[in-house]
């Protein structure tokens, strides 16, 4: 069994971060969203990945490499545009050859993994089977509809009136049977070729299509603050490590991880939190759900529920909370104005001005 990976797209619900990088390296923990599906794929015992690439190649190719330090043997993909997650099964036809395969979004979360859905796939080989999960809002998403018994008889792409609350988590488990399928769709009002419709093609045509409602936790991390709750979600997860410099004056609460070579002076951490190297936290306070990315500093400033990325530093700012910081940003105080009164005052007046 093989995996395909998705990792081209444009990220447009994570700019300006993804004008200079793509969205699957912006870090969960300190770790790119990206690594945390390869990782699953490689404890469900796949080792050939293909990985779909498109404007950010390059970045992705310097980051995963050759993919033995995961235990995989990773082959690249380009995808010139992003035109549909059946298009990539498409232009993948010669690395998938006839087998079965996982197709992994890799911009999802699955916390918990894979193995057990992939083991059962394989025991079973059902021509096709997606995962669902119940959404709040399924306009936003590939929407199944199920019948009593629970199978599938129809799928829509971002519908405007959904007929269920099941979304389509980014997780696809095909034999070589979707071949014919996405050979045989058109593009979508879309202009894509929509993974949903080979799926649909597959269920019209007598194929066994099957799924299976996860319960754990899942998350999307195109949005911001799908980010920054995919971050919270894996901190909750953290052990506490100190591997960094901390003096007496500092105080650690709760679950933080301290990587090696970073400082922490007169400052009050409390976790869960996660620290990089060779990062500097002077006189501050770094509150729960943060992230820290590598060589930053956060000087005379407060900081909560927000991730910073790599070589950044934070300089007496007062608060800042639910953000997300990206690569070798500085952000500081803006420059403070001269406040004053202008007044015009008949005569015999009397003015009261509190300053």
């Amino acid at each position: 069994m093989k995996a395909l990976v998705l990792a081209g797209g444009e990220g447009t619900r994570l700019r300006p971060i993804t004008h200079t990088s793509a969205k699957q390296m912006v870090p969960v923990a300190n770790k790119p969203v990206l690594f945390y599906g390869l990782e699953a794929i490689a404890d469900a015992g796949i080792e050939e990945v293909g990985i779909i690439v498109g404007d950010t190649a390059q970045e992705i190719q310097e980051a995963v490499g050759d993919g033995s330090k995961m235990g995989l043997r990773v082959t690249y993909i380009p995808q010139e545009q992003p035109l549909g997650l059946a298009h990539a099964v498409l232009i993948a036809r010669g690395f998938l050859g006839d087998d079965d395969f996982v197709m992994f979004l890799g911009d999802n979360f699955i916390l918990g993994g894979i193995t057990g859905i992939v083991d059962a796939f394989r025991r079973e080989r059902p021509d096709a089977q997606i995962l669902l999960t119940q959404v709040s809002d399924p306009r936003a998403f590939g929407v199944a509809e199920l019948d009593a018994s629970g199978r599938v008889t129809g799928l829509e792409e971002k519908p405007t009136h959904p007929k269920s609350d099941l979304a389509l988590v980014g997780v696809y488990l095909f034999t070589p049977a979707v071949h014919e399928a996405v050979r045989a769709i058109t593009p979508s009002w879309r202009g894509e070729l929509e993974i949903t419709h080979a799926i649909e093609w597959l269920i019209h045509r007598g194929k066994d299509v099957r799924s299976t409602e996860i319960s754990g936790y899942w998350k999307d991390t195109g949005g911001v603050e799908d980010m920054l709750e995919a971050n919270r979600t894996v901190l909750e997860t953290l052990v506490t490590r100190i591997d960094g410099d901390l003096d007496d004056a500092s105080e650690i609460t709760g679950r933080v991880e301290v990587a090696e070579g970073a400082v922490i002076r007169g400052s009050r951490i409390v976790g869960p939190a996660v620290i990089g190297v060779g990062t500097s936290i002077i006189n501050s306070y770094v509150g729960p759900f943060t992230s820290i990315s590598d060589h930053c500093r956060v000087e005379d400033s407060e900081i909560e529920f927000s991730i910073v990325l790599g070589d950044s530093s934070i300089t007496g700012v007062r608060r800042l909370e639910s953000s997300l910081v990206g690569r070798n940003v500085q952000v500081t105080p803006a420059p403070r104005t001269r406040a004053a009164h202008r007044l015009i005052l008949g005569d015999n007046s009397k003015v009261q001005i509190s300053s």
